[in-house]
């Protein structure tokens, strides 16, 4: 590990400056990503500004009805929140299902969204990976690639972003809130991920130096929400493949959805071309498989991962019927 100073901020501002003085910083929040990659060569920042105490640590209503979670909440805080639980369900079961209470104690929010990929060739400094080296290419494509991209990836890179939480925040509409020198700014999550093309090693859109001070939870109007992992082992590990939804039926009709991927892209997956298949049809098995279909059309496996286009298809299915269930039970018990 390379030899770094340390800097506790104050203040936004301050932290934001830190950073700004020295352009081999980073933001350390929990550090359960973080300081992992420093371990092993793959981060090597000069300093590290700690962000932990800043005063960020809040979950509120917003005058619209939604919630504003500050970036320095903690996962297990988030996942247990009263308002949380309530309107978005979905959100806290993909925190919990991400990671052990230890790590989801020290693990904020903020540093949630910036976890980076876990590919082994981009964790092992002793192997080439665009998304650590640009240009030094991207082995996984003909290595071992079982847990990669199905979903918009490219020829530079096929690794799969990990987190559990921005699947959920993804389906929700979440709005990234971040700091620069500038001033406060704003990105939907649907922006803030970067799509891979050439360029895998940039992969938000966040300015450089920027720091991230929470997430906006629109008002959700679907009725249901859920989130369903797949993973290799039955303790914590990061998904294969996994399906965040909401799902609103009336008189068997579906009236809204949400749904997005996660561990098939380089970024949570939004998916759009299912929403669209569900809104306005029956709220049935056939209809669910066949708005899956329509999303997993664009999916180009590779050898080792074709089994993720099934995997999901499957996923879609069996969360969508169990949401439905739920809606015919909640409109059965207001009649």
């Amino acid at each position: 590990m390379r030899e770094f100073d340390y800097r506790r901020a104050s203040d936004v501002p301050g932290a934001v400056a830190l950073l700004g003085a020295e352009p081999e910083a980073r933001y350390l929040g929990g550090g359960t990503n973080l300081v992992d990659l420093m371990k092993s060569g793959v981060e090597r920042p000069a300093l590290l500004v700690d962000v932990r105490e800043l005063p960020l640590d809040r979950i509120e209503v917003t005058d619209d009805g939604g919630l504003h979670v500050g970036a320095t909440v903690t996962n297990s805080d988030l996942a247990a929140h009263p308002e949380i639980r309530r309107r978005y369900p979905a959100l806290t079961q993909a925190v919990l299902a991400g990671a052990s209470g230890q790590l989801r104690n020290m693990a904020t929010v903020g540093g949630n969204l910036l976890q980076r990929t876990r590919c082994a060739y981009f964790t092992d400094v002793s192997k080439p990976c665009n998304k650590r080296v640009p240009g030094s290419g991207c082995p996984a494509i003909a290595g071992e690639h079982h847990n990669h991209a199905i979903l918009g990836a490219s020829p530079h890179c096929v690794a799969v972003h990990p987190s559990d939480m921005g699947v959920a925040l993804t389906a929700f509409d979440a709005v990234v809130h971040y700091v620069t020198a500038e001033g406060p700014h704003e990105v939907p999550l649907a922006e803030f991920y970067l799509p891979v093309g050439a360029t895998p090693h940039r992969e938000t859109a966040l300015p450089a130096g920027a720091l991230i001070t929470g997430i906006t939870l629109p008002p959700v109007a679907a009725a249901a929400s859920c989130y369903r992992k797949v993973r290799e082992r039955a303790s914590y590990a990061f998904a294969i493949g996994s399906v965040a939804a909401a799902l609103d039926v009336r008189d068997g009709t579906v009236r809204a959805a949400r749904l997005a991927f996660g561990a098939v892209a380089s970024r949570p997956w939004r998916a759009h071309a299912a929403e669209r298949a569900l809104i306005g049809g029956p709220a049935t098995a056939e209809a669910f498989a066949a708005a899956a279909d329509a999303e997993l059309a664009a999916a180009e496996p590779l050898p080792g991962n074709a089994y993720k286009v099934t995997l999901i298809r499957n996923l879609v299915v069996a969360v969508l019927t169990e949401l439905a269930a739920e809606c015919r039970r909640t409109e059965e018990a207001t009649r």
